[in-house]
């Protein structure tokens, strides 16, 4: 079994900043490409940023300057450092991750973390 936890997420005034971090554990033989994904209701959900296992990394505009994705392959975590949010970050963050298992590889997604920016 392979689980992702995300953690992180909350309230927050605009021009703020939140930190999600996103764990993975269980039988994992190695883990590629990370990313963030993001989803309002009604809506689908969106790419915010990935990281590659060689640490490339690819940003939507809306949040070029603003977010940075990073990763710790010794501890399975991807990280995403949101600052100067604004209320249209407002969104259930979920992380994705491309996981090999000694049988099997493919994407894994966390559970999501709901991330508010609002006076």
């Amino acid at each position: 079994q392979v689980q992702l936890v995300e953690s992180g997420g909350g309230l927050v005034q605009p021009g703020g900043s939140l930190r999600l971090s996103c764990a993975a554990s269980g039988s994992i033989f190695s883990i590629g490409a990370m990313g963030w994904y993001r989803q309002t209701p009604g809506k689908q959900r969106d790419l915010v940023a990935t990281i590659t296992s060689t640490g490339s990394t690819n940003y939507a505009d809306s949040v070029k300057g603003r977010f940075t994705i990073s990763r710790d392959n010794a501890k399975n975590t991807v990280y995403l450092q949101m600052n100067s949010l604004k209320p249209e970050d407002t969104a259930v963050y979920y992380c994705k991750m491309y996981i090999r298992r000694t049988a099997t590889t493919m994407y894994y997604w966390g559970q999501g973390t709901q991330v508010t920016v609002s006076s």
